[in-house]
């Protein structure tokens, strides 16, 4: 009684605290529609609790205060938040919630609820399905795919109660999907919060480490941001203008990912801390060249940087996005980027497209139709739907490509503006404006001067496409498309080209099964499909058909399960040998460990000295002891091992979710394994000495081959290293930096 009790009053001051959000917004008070939805979900769910303890009710009220507070929705998508899942978890269907809140409400909650099975077929992911029911019915009304981003968002802050493997399943699909999906959609601040939990449960000691670091700069930046800002102050005020001044720090995720891609260092990020100028214009209509008064104004006080002036006030970016960002030279020497937005700029920045609903009139919460760039994303999105792809992983490919991509200004020949991602080529642009146009281009014209398909464009280019008739789609072009439209047409008109190659090497597999007796024809393909490392059995059924794979003896051992020549293995195993102790001329052949039908997915793997044969170690990510890892079972049962943040391992997340495990290093520095460092600096006598005798003489690892380049009087170089652990390349780093003259010290992998 006692617990029913708390239950109830944690209940009921998590709804009104729902309902004092909603009467404080600037949304028509439709209070009783609410609180009957309320009403009705909490009987539904009633008896049922979550992973963590608590009532099952606290989370779809948790969703609907996110889309009301922090995305700010209406009471259409608040009462859809509400009843998410009735449909799916109790014995209501839509018809019941369409006849007792409407048809607006139902079509809603029909989106959300899940799916599984169907368009893909039994191999692929019920992720990427459900997914691409989300996407149908997100054409139809966005408020779907922003209740889903609510949803996605309390999973993520409440994702402790998880054990680890779903953990990592749930944060892959968050980063490789959710994330760009809100960032495309503008919701700024759910974007960065989804990153950074993904990022936590990946890597929880370097977000550990990061966000230690960042809390131990604070005063640092505190100083340097009021230093910076006070003589800004004195000149806004003078030109009475009505303004906020904020800090904006870096994201714990996006400083890991910059730290990723430019191998620096947390202390060589120079643009951890940016300054916010948000205003409120005295004219609405006058709030751009309010913009550019500021901008003037400051550019006076500092020196502005003249490559680094971002005007996105005209042509604001896909997601709606507005502002003008500067950077400028503060007196400590140090590049500071200023972001000058106004309010109402301000707030679509944070809330995205939820936030044109504010400067709209109309209804509660209606979707205005007038999103020409959302429009345009949409468009592209459902001709990728109308084509029905058979693999998962290209579907989740194909609608990623666009999600993350900053923006170019195109003009065609009559001057229209066309937006396009950054590194697109004169092909997209082909395909972009007409797929006839596309898959019948032979060149183009930018700026009038002749350049072939993949040459890529510039933001400001004035691009005519030139076409011919003889000219048909190459296999080739899909490496140097990077659109998501262009991709699927010519993948489309690739496919239509392949069939009949498909159906030739799927008779002659027929033929080569009847011949030596394999009954399961399916089980088989898929077998070699892996074995000669095709992408999937229709790729694999056409290289027969093309004649590229011969089947002979080999494949016939690997159906039967003998040694397919030990050849394979090697190059799955990852470490260099025992520390000599191991019997010369040992060559034991590995044998894999498969995972049986009762295997619980739940708890950890662990690898060790003894058992490292046992898994598969791909080449696309290297992992040594002490990174962190997952597994992964493939199609044979098998376990993968890949690092967690490895971009193949972040498709299989996304799609795959379900085959995910938790791996974790159990070593006791009695293997070697491969290890890259690149070294950069000032070229000088006995500079090779020092860096051999750190390696060699302090630490006892073994150099496996040092390459050096000098020029100039600078040197850039790489060292090949026979390490234990990633905590010997740590050390080996550390040791190094310490060398005079060496500037620079990254891992390369």
């Amino acid at each position: 009684m006692m617990r029913e009790a708390a239950d109830d009053k944690l209940i009921n001051d998590a709804f009104q605290h729902l309902l004092d959000s909603y009467l404080s917004s600037r949304h028509r008070k439709k209070v009783d529609i609410i609180t009957k939805a309320f009403n009705f979900a909490r009987q539904a769910h009633k008896g049922v609790r979550r992973l963590s303890g608590e009532p099952y009710i606290m989370h779809p009220i948790a969703v609907a205060q996110i889309a009301c507070e922090e995305v700010g929705l209406g009471s259409t998508s608040i009462c859809a938040a509400l009843l998410h899942d009735v449909v799916e978890d109790t014995d209501y269907t839509t018809e019941d919630i369409e006849n007792i809140f409407g048809p607006k409400i139902a079509q809603i909650v029909e989106g959300l609820t899940k799916i599984s099975g169907g368009i893909f077929g039994e191999q692929a992911s019920a992720q990427a399905e459900n997914f691409k029911k989300l996407l149908l019915t997100m054409s139809e009304d966005i408020r779907v795919i922003l209740i889903k981003i609510c949803d996605r968002l309390h999973n993520m802050r409440t994702l402790e109660s998880q054990p680890a493997n779903k953990q990592y399943k749930i944060a892959g699909e968050t980063l490789y999907i959710y994330a760009p999906l809100a960032n495309r959609l503008g919701l700024n601040k759910v974007k960065t919060e989804l990153e950074n939990l993904s990022f936590q449960y990946e890597h929880p000691e370097e977000y550990a480490s990061i966000k230690s670091k960042l809390a131990s700069t604070e005063a640092k930046r505190h100083e340097l941001f009021d230093e910076f800002t006070v003589p800004i102050e004195v000149e806004l005020q003078k030109m009475g203008i009505h303004y906020e001044i904020k800090e904006r720090v870096k994201s714990p995720y996006s400083i890991w990912s910059k730290m990723q891609n430019k191998h620096v260092s947390f202390d060589e990020i120079y643009d951890i801390l940016a300054v916010r100028i948000i205003f409120t214009p005295n004219n609405r209509e006058d709030e751009i060249n309010e913009c550019f008064k500021i901008y003037v104004a400051i550019s006076k006080i500092y020196k502005s940087h003249p490559d680094r002036l971002r005007d996105w006030l005209s042509h604001p970016k896909a997601n709606g996005y507005q502002a003008l960002h500067v950077t400028l030279m503060s007196h400590q020497g140090r590049w500071i980027e200023v972001q000058i937005r106004s309010d109402r700029m301000n707030e679509i920045a944070e809330q995205g497209l939820a936030a044109h609903w504010k400067y709209k009139e109309g209804d509660d919460d209606e979707y205005t139709e007038d999103e020409a760039e959302l429009n345009e994303w949409l468009r592209t999105i459902k001709e990728i739907l109308d084509d029905p792809q058979p693999d998962a992983m290209d579907f989740l490919d194909a609608i990623k490509l666009n999600l993350f991509a900053s923006e170019i200004f195109v003009f065609t020949p009559k001057g229209e503006i066309k937006t396009m991602p950054t590194g697109c080529t004169a092909l997209d642009f082909a395909f972009t404006i007409h797929t006839f146009l596309g898959s019948h281009c032979i060149g183009a014209k930018v700026n009038h001067k002749l350049v072939p398909l993949s040459h890529k464009l510039e933001s400001g280019d004035q691009v005519e496409i030139l076409t011919s008739k003889s000219q048909h789609v190459q296999p080739s072009w899909i490496n140097f498309v990077s659109t998501a439209k262009a991709k699927a047409k010519i993948q489309a008109i690739l496919r239509r080209n392949n069939r009949d190659q498909q159906r030739l090497g799927e008779e002659l597999f027929a033929e080569f099964c009847k011949k030596n007796s394999i009954d399961n024809i399916q089980a088989a393909a898929d077998q070699l499909t892996e074995f000669h490392e095709s992408r999937s059995r229709d790729d694999f059924y056409q290289s027969l058909g093309d004649k590229t794979i011969l089947l002979g003896e080999k494949d016939l051992d690997e159906l039967q399960g003998k040694e397919a020549g030990k050849k394979g293995w090697r190059r799955l195993v990852p470490f260099l040998g025992r520390d000599k102790k191991k019997k010369e001329g040992a060559t034991e052949q590995p044998e894999l460990f498969v995972v049986p039908e009762k295997f619980n997915r739940k708890k950890p793997i662990f690898i060790t000295d003894d058992n490292i044969t046992q898994y598969k170690f791909k080449h696309c990510c290297h992992p040594i002891p002490g990174d962190d890892v997952l597994g992964f079972i493939d199609g044979r049962h098998q376990i993968e091992i890949h690092k967690r943040a490895c971009p193949v391992a972040a498709k299989l997340k996304a799609s795959f979710g379900n085959r995910i495990l938790d791996a974790k290093w159990d070593m006791h520095k009695k293997l070697f394994f491969d290890a890259t460092i690149r070294i950069q600096g000032i070229d000088r006598v006995g500079m090779l000495l020092d860096i051999s005798q750190i390696i060699s003489n302090q630490m006892n690892v073994n150099i496996h081959r040092l390459t050096i380049t000098s020029e100039d009087g600078m040197f850039d170089g790489s060292i090949e290293l026979r390490v234990h652990d990633r905590d010997d390349v740590k050390e080996i780093m550390n040791n190094l930096r310490k060398i005079e003259d060496l500037k620079d010290v990254t891992q390369i992998m």
